[in-house]
């Protein structure tokens, strides 16, 4: 045997497996919210171990960060809300295409006062706390909008939604924008009289839509991973409908809460898409689904609220080829 020749193809052997194994890498990362926990069962029952790829997520609650890092190849998968992929400094040549939702929010999204506040009308002039571009800004707009006012006749404070306890004990600040589980966690540790949720997802269901959105350049290159991550992702979502007690052991290590905090919030917060029910939403190629209308109708919302400032089309935005494949 030619040692030379051998040495030769080995080496070659190593340098195709290791290229192989990184074509098959998706690094995620996604804010705090138990919406995106189908990833943490998919890694639990080994499917994305099975489906060839090495997944890793992580938390990043600020969108400006996780735009930075997929600009920058770091990562190839983000997940958010729609109205949140539109924000601001989003523009039609910024990485990240749709390509498949995740959950839909059902009472998880909100706005939390105390009861010295009636109805939206009450926060006028007066001191809101919310993040930026999250999908609770934009319910407080279309209930501001039927009482007849805009955000611009409150005082928007900006805060991180993870400080939503801390935040709602300073009574200067007359409700917080927020979302689960930071939205139950601040009502139940408050002493404020009459703590409530003033305006939740549950009365706008079908408005607020978690989304998976893939690096262009990487989704280009390689459909079929994003095809087997779906795959993945469709059947935790499966798993998580038949066995909800397993889920939520798997679960809650991962989000800082308790299997029966997971539950809580999950049952009356949130509702993951199935396959059927994402490919409804997405559509097929030349056949757009439902979410494309429901991305142009908040994206003139946040157009309108300075929430975002390019007029983005979702024929654009959504590439529905990938999930169109899976299950036939």
């Amino acid at each position: 045997m030619n040692k030379t020749l051998g040495l030769t193809t080995a080496i070659a052997l190593i340098v195709s497996s290791t290229n192989a194994f990184a074509a098959d890498q998706i690094r995620i990362l996604a804010p705090t919210w138990l919406g995106f926990a189908p990833v943490h069962v998919a890694l639990a029952n080994g499917c994305f171990e099975q489906e060839k790829l090495d997944v890793t997520i992580n938390f990043e609650d600020d969108l400006s960060n996780v735009m930075a890092a997929m600009a920058r190849g770091d990562v190839e998968i983000q997940m958010r809300s729609v109205g949140e992929y539109q924000g601001r400094p989003r523009d039609k040549t910024t990485p990240g295409i749709i390509i498949g939702t995740i959950d839909k929010s059902v009472g998880g999204d909100g706005v939390i006062a105390d009861g010295s506040t009636k109805t939206v009308a009450d926060l006028k002039g007066k001191t809101i706390a919310a993040e930026p571009n999250i999908p609770a800004r934009l319910l407080l707009q279309m209930e501001l909008k039927q009482a007849g006012l805009t955000l611009k006749d409150l005082n928007i404070k900006e805060i991180s939604s993870a400080d939503t306890g801390a935040v709602f004990v300073d009574e200067s600040i007359a409700a917080i924008a927020t979302y689960e589980p930071f939205m139950s966690q601040a009502i139940k540790a408050s002493s404020r009289e009459g703590a409530k949720v003033l305006i939740s997802s549950k009365d706008h269901r079908g408005m607020i839509i978690d989304a998976i959105i893939a690096r262009n350049d990487d989704l280009k290159a390689s459909p079929d991973k994003y095809g087997r991550f779906l795959k993945c992702i469709y059947s935790a979502v499966d798993f998580i409908k038949a066995e909800p007690q397993k889920f939520a052991e798997i679960a809650a290590p991962s989000f800082g809460l308790t299997p029966e905090e997971v539950l809580d919030v999950v049952n009356g917060s949130l509702a993951y898409t199935t396959l059927a029910e994402a490919q409804v939403y997405m559509g097929e190629p030349g056949k757009p689904g439902s979410l494309f209308g429901i991305f142009d109708t908040v994206m003139a919302l946040n157009l309108e609220n300075g929430a975002a400032d390019n007029q983005l089309v979702a024929a654009e935005q959504i590439d529905n080829s990938v999930i169109a494949t899976i299950g036939k």
